[in-house]
């Protein structure tokens, strides 16, 4: 093609883009300073929480999420109220189509038992209710199931929350959410490759798109951010939801991920961006945030963030063998009672470990710590503690499934000593709750310590490193802040140990756009 043809097609291009480009809409950030790729949490967290609830949307904001997906519904007198299905039968005690219960009805329900006990007596949520709930903290995805256009406009105007809402329904609803609101609560549709791309911007002028993950190119993102227009990809499913099609979509130049997985995508992100992190991190009895402690899917879950450990808890059962339980006792995570001690193994691994989390995990077992072992995968750390193995129990598995080389044990300083002199190559990790104690711990060879954390300060970990010892802490409590990670992190802590392993990773994302700017 002759170079001035092509460059009056360009030219051409050009102006029909500018045509039909618009304002980008102005979103609240929630996480400042903003990433590039902002998560849209599927029905808030709804693997930890009943869908569609305060809890659900509370937890996304409490992990450093952008954005909620809840979903919206009207009731026989006309009301918004959030829940996905168009029965309450899934989600609450009752029976029936919402649009056939009153609100107040409704309100009777119980909508929180279904999931787990510890929610029992949660109701629905109003949309009001919702946007209460996330003014300030979190943006909402609002998925339209049925709605009166005017009365949510009014809703979100009266809450305050424009600049906090995308509103995803058809071109024609959208368009009377905009009239209605006089342009100033934004829109979301579908887009698919097969439609006409000048005819939808110009005719539909969304703030946003929606596309299925497997249609995202490159090029549809830049033609709608050159329009004004972000791009959501939505990536649910366990075809989509994936470190595959995550990487593909974020490359091709998405804004917006829907997922149920945002630990997940917020780590590989993350990952991605800064490459090695400047502290290693422990998921707390695996990542018993999204799934019960110690089981298998409190240890996939960590896998899959590529955090640096999980920590389990080991325990002998009456026959000799050996689970993961963090209680001397079965009370408090199975529909069991009494002393792990004074139950066998069978009996133990046939309980459910998970029904006191939530429905998800109700066939969720008891594993036995070779399960535990073995769902590790080829990379993560074990960090073992060691409530109750022998020794020569422990150093077995170790070896038996290959982890000499990425693992910690914790114990006493006496156990640890132990365990060094039946294998030098264990890599022991007494507590520090002392400064003068590190003599003590440098004295059995000690590969790290788990400090206190009201002991750590720079001094501390300069005078670990010099005695060649590692120092790990434990953030639990009151210590689970931004501030104190980073703190620590500054100071040259090896590896938190976390209930909110997302906050960790804010917490680092901070201390590399800080080191960026040196």
């Amino acid at each position: 093609m002759p170079r001035k043809i092509l460059l009056a097609l360009l030219f051409c291009t050009a102006l029909v883009s500018q045509a039909i480009a618009q304002s980008p809409f102005n979103f609240f950030e929630p996480v400042n300073p903003p990433r590039q790729v902002q998560v849209m949490v599927h029905r808030g967290m709804s693997q930890a929480a009943p869908e569609n609830s305060t809890a659900a949307i509370q937890m996304c904001a409490d992990d450093f999420c952008e954005w909620a997906e809840i979903d919206v519904r009207l009731t026989k007198d006309g009301q918004h109220v959030i829940i996905h299905d168009d029965t309450v039968d899934s989600t609450t005690d009752g029976t029936g189509r919402v649009s056939d219960f009153t609100l107040e009805e409704l309100r009777k329900l119980d909508a929180g038992s279904w999931f787990a006990k510890r929610f029992a007596g949660n109701r629905l949520l109003t949309l009001k209710e919702a946007l209460a709930v996330a003014k300030g903290k979190i943006n909402l995805y609002l998925d339209c199931k049925k709605i009166d256009p005017k009365l949510l406009a009014g809703e979100v105007i009266t809450a305050g929350m424009e600049r906090q809402v995308i509103v995803y329904d058809s071109p024609t609803v959208l368009a009377l959410v905009k009239t209605a609101s006089n342009g100033t609560v934004a829109g979301m549709t579908k887009y698919r490759p097969s439609m006409d791309f000048r005819a939808f911007v110009k005719d539909v002028a969304p703030a946003a798109v929606e596309i299925d993950a497997d249609q995202v190119t490159a090029d549809l993102c830049q033609r709608f951010h050159a329009a004004g227009i972000k791009v959501q990809a939505k990536v649910l499913g366990e075809k989509w939801d994936n470190p595959e099609v995550w990487g593909k979509v974020i490359d091709a130049g998405v804004d917006w991920l829907q997922t149920d997985r945002p630990a997940g995508i917020l780590f590989f992100n993350a990952r991605k961006r800064i490459g090695n992190f400047p502290v290693m991190i422990a998921c707390h009895r695996g990542a018993s945030r999204y799934a019960p402690e110690n089981t298998i899917p409190a240890i996939r879950d960590a896998a899959a963030m590529d955090v640096d450990f999980a920590e389990i808890d080991i325990r002998t059962t009456s026959d000799g063998k050996t689970v993961l339980m963090h209680d001397n006792s079965v009370n408090r995570t199975t529909q069991s009672k009494g002393p792990v001690r004074e139950h066998t193994f069978e009996q133990l691994t046939g309980l459910s470990a998970g029904e006191w989390f939530g429905t998800p995990f109700r066939d969720t077992k008891v594993p036995s710590f070779d399960e535990g072992l073995a769902a590790y995968g080829p990379k993560m750390g074990v960090y073992l503690d060691c409530k109750d193995i022998s020794p020569e129990t422990l150093i077995s598995a170790i070896k038996k499934y290959g982890f000499l080389n990425r693992h910690v044990v914790y114990q006493s300083v006496e156990y640890c000593d132990r365990l060094r002199k039946l294998d030098p190559t264990v890599r022991a990790m007494p507590p520090l709750r002392r400064v003068e104690d590190i003599k003590v711990v440098a004295a059995i060879s000690a590969y790290a310590v788990d400090a206190n954390w009201a002991v750590l300060s720079k001094d501390v970990i300069d005078e670990c490193h010099r005695n060649g010892i590692k120092v790990f802490s434990d953030a639990l409590g009151k210590n689970e802040s931004i501030e104190q990670y980073t703190n620590a992190i500054n100071w040259g802590i090896d590896c938190i140990q976390t209930d909110h392993p997302l906050k960790v990773l804010r917490a680092i994302e901070l201390v590399s756009k800080a080191s960026d700017r040196r």
